[in-house]
């Protein structure tokens, strides 16, 4: 079986809690297909740079994310709950070429006009022996950035969308 390789990343979205994962549990699937599309970019951009291409096969593909689970963990802090989202993905086309990952977003308050979102997930290279040596050239580089700008993107979409809401909501209570 083929070895795991941990990835973490983590930003913020400028909202409460509640805000952004009410935004997670009804429009997740919406709001991870817009990040995935923009993680698949960079891993193109990055496969670019570095000049990889696995025996003629693009690096940077798109991808399926399912999201498995979804609970939310009550906490006896007065930091809040948590929400836990249960996702994998692979690629679209040809997925035995590429990765496989096996993740967890846990989104958390920092306070109550911040909300964490935590990436944490396990990939494993296909191919085996091989696999593993084009990952450590290569592969875990292009994993990292894709994790990294899916996150981002995500943290973006959330304090961009529920941003334009609080202010339209601020506009309508100010009319007359």
């Amino acid at each position: 079986m083929a070895q795991s390789h941990e990835l973490r990343s983590f930003d913020y979205v400028n909202r409460p809690y509640a805000e952004v994962a009410a935004a997670l549990r009804a429009r997740g699937d919406e709001i991870f297909a817009r990040a995935t599309a923009g993680a698949t970019d960079r891993a193109k951009e990055l496969a670019t740079t570095l000049r990889v291409q696995i025996a003629g096969v693009e690096v940077g593909t798109p991808i399926t994310l399912d999201i498995v689970h979804v609970d939310e963990e009550p906490t006896d802090t007065s930091a809040g709950p948590t929400l836990h989202m249960k996702l994998e993905w692979s690629a679209k086309h040809n997925p035995v070429w590429f990765p496989v990952m096996d993740a967890r977003l846990d989104v958390y308050a920092l306070s109550s006009e911040e909300t964490q979102l935590d990436f944490h997930g396990f990939y494993r290279a296909p191919f085996g022996v091989l696999g593993q040596v084009l990952d450590a050239v290569a592969g875990h580089r292009v994993a990292e950035a894709s994790v990294h700008r899916f996150v981002q993107d995500v943290a973006r979409f959330l304090r961009d969308e529920l941003g334009k809401r609080k202010e339209a909501g601020q506009r309508l209570s100010a009319s007359p």
